[in-house]
């Protein structure tokens, strides 16, 4: 379970975050929305190491995550994919989830630097990248460069990569955005099979359809605070969530 208290961030004189406490359990997909600036990628900033809290404790599994470093947060089992693509798009696929999985604590950097032990090691990862590209879909693209690929497929090949890690939780940055109403049914059928495997995720989305079809709990942010926490069809029907997309008429 991913347990946030108190979080706060600032930025100078810019509070960013505010009292952020939430539960999100083990297994199923969670939600996280809220308008442009809300502060819900800045939250995945912190859950994922790459800012420390303001104020605060991020506990994941019973382990303090505030203040780790990103690769020991990795390997505690936390990954996550971002707004803007990462990928190495001169790269094959296959190489590219070949470099992720050099990052996971059974395929260390320092292992590249010994002998093979007659391609046995080698023919291993092969085989757990092309596993991982079957996942989402791309097994069938393996040798393409990644540049070549549609924004949908590369949003996908990024999911790969993040599983590469082999994480219990994934948290994915807007994963839908730019893709055609396929796509996202594609995307949606993965994610589904990826939560029935047994993962957690929380899913940041600007797409409502998308996210009340995935999601069993949806909180919602709004200038840095926490307005609504509940099931689809109670953040559709909240007046404060309205309120923040559509605004109020003075």
């Amino acid at each position: 379970m991913l347990l946030l208290r108190g979080i706060a961030k600032s930025f100078g004189g810019l509070q960013v975050l505010e009292n952020i406490t939430l539960d999100i359990p083990d297994r199923g997909i969670f939600g996280l929305i809220g308008p442009n600036g809300a502060g819900k990628t800045t939250l995945f900033n912190l859950i994922s190491g790459m800012f420390v809290p303001s104020r605060g404790t991020i506990e994941f599994d019973g382990n303090r995550l505030d203040g780790m470093a990103p690769h020991k947060i990795t390997r505690q089992g936390v990954a996550r994919t971002f707004q803007n693509i990462r990928i190495f798009r001169e790269m094959s696929l296959i190489d590219n989830v070949l470099v992720a999985l050099t990052d996971t604590a059974q395929h260390s950097i320092a292992r590249l630097l010994l002998p093979r032990h007659q391609g046995r090691t080698e023919a291993f990862e092969n085989v757990s990248a092309m596993e991982l590209l079957t996942r989402v879909g791309l097994a069938d693209k393996a040798r393409r460069m990644a540049g070549t690929l549609s924004y949908g497929e590369q949003r996908r090949l990024e999911i790969a990569r993040a599983l590469a890690t082999q994480p219990k939780l994934l948290l994915l940055d807007e994963p839908a955005a730019g893709m055609n109403p396929p796509e996202k049914q594609l995307l949606m059928e993965e994610i589904i099979k990826l939560e029935n495997s047994g993962l957690s995720l929380v899913i940041i989305e600007h797409d409502m359809r998308f996210i009340m079809g995935l999601c069993r709990q949806i909180a919602v942010l709004n200038f840095g605070r926490l307005i609504a926490l509940g099931a689809p069809e109670e953040i559709r029907a909240n007046r404060a969530v309205v309120e923040a997309y559509l605004g109020t008429d003075d």
